[in-house]
């Protein structure tokens, strides 16, 4: 039988998957939830509950987050899910705007992962976001900063500049560089590539893409300097990591 063989079988036994949940549920930063396809939650975890101000997370099952966030913050939610719905690509650190149930604003960083069926069709998403409290508190993010954020998570196949980036967040670029080491711990220009190979990532794991489109849509000018960076970031060429994905 096969290690995804396994796997499968694995979780056709658990007889309530949504108890994944307890394991997040002692951690007051990190927010995790498991929803439909068509957005309505299955599981959520404690910090989940008290973000949206309710007594028990049976509030929260079979809702959508236009029942349960501001129209603002749901809208945005729900564009995620639709991109990733339609494309089959984790949200990978999106820098969100979140609303506290006391009513004060932070930010927090949200991953999402698209949850498949045996046939590999998408039936649900898994989301786990971190709050950035002290960079909230010091003020350091705002829409402004955001906005930059999004603008390199939306457009990373393009050729990105810090002198272009900086002045959207309203920033002089050594403003943005400090800023961006404060809230992701790495540099601007890291911040980049990561983004560039965690999309590189899910498509040599997710698509059969040819290793050259993946280069010219993830922002590279082409397959050698892809190669070049992808190794250096994580030791294996990739073709090496596409094979070693399949098995």
């Amino acid at each position: 039988m096969s290690h995804a063989a396994d796997i499968t079988e694995f979780f056709a036994r658990v007889a309530n998957p949504g108890h994944i949940e307890a394991l997040f549920d002692p951690l007051p930063d990190l927010v995790f939830a498991l929803k439909t396809r068509e957005g309505r939650y299955l599981s959520v975890n404690e910090a989940w509950v008290k973000r949206c101000g309710l007594k028990h997370k049976s509030e929260a099952l079979g809702r959508t987050a236009r029942d349960l966030f501001p129209a603002h913050m749901a809208a945005r939610y729900e564009a995620q899910d639709e991109k990733l719905l339609r494309t089959g690509m984790a949200i990978v650190d999106s820098l969100d705007l979140i609303r506290y149930a006391n009513g004060g604003a932070g930010w927090c960083l949200s991953n999402k992962v698209p949850l498949k069926d045996g046939r590999g069709k998408i039936i649900g998403i898994a989301t786990l976001s971190k709050d950035l409290v002290e960079p909230s508190r010091a003020g350091l993010i705002d829409q402004a900063f955001a906005a930059a954020v999004d603008h390199i998570q939306a457009h990373y196949d393009e050729g990105l500049r810090v002198d272009k980036l900086a002045p959207m967040a309203g920033l002089s670029v050594p403003q943005f560089e400090r800023r961006m080491k404060r809230v992701f711990h790495i540099s601007s220009a890291q911040f980049i590539t990561k983004t560039r190979i965690d999309a590189a990532l899910q498509a040599l794991t997710e698509t059969q893409t040819p290793l050259g489109q993946i280069a010219v849509d993830c922002g590279w000018y082409d397959h050698a300097a892809f190669s070049r960076q992808f190794k250096q970031v994580t030791g294996l060429t990739p073709s090496e990591f596409r094979l070693l994905s399949a098995q």
